[in-house]
């Protein structure tokens, strides 16, 4: 487990920008659970937790700036 500032990646936070509007409304309207809230917990409950505490243990570079 990290602690600590999490290394910034330039490609993944353009990804994560430029994911199309319909492709999400696509997957909301074929996946019964997309976009809900706690559905990683009934997935993938491990996986899951283990998210739970990283994003509790670790901070962004664009945490220093707010």
């Amino acid at each position: 487990m990290r602690f600590g500032m999490r290394t910034p990646s330039l490609k993944r936070s353009i990804k994560a920008r430029t994911t199309s509007k319909w492709k999400r409304q696509a997957k909301k309207t074929i996946i019964p659970g997309y976009g809900k809230k706690g559905m990683g917990w009934v997935k993938n409950p491990r996986k899951a937790a283990y998210n739970k505490a990283y994003r509790k243990t670790t901070f962004s570079f664009w945490d220093l700036f707010k």
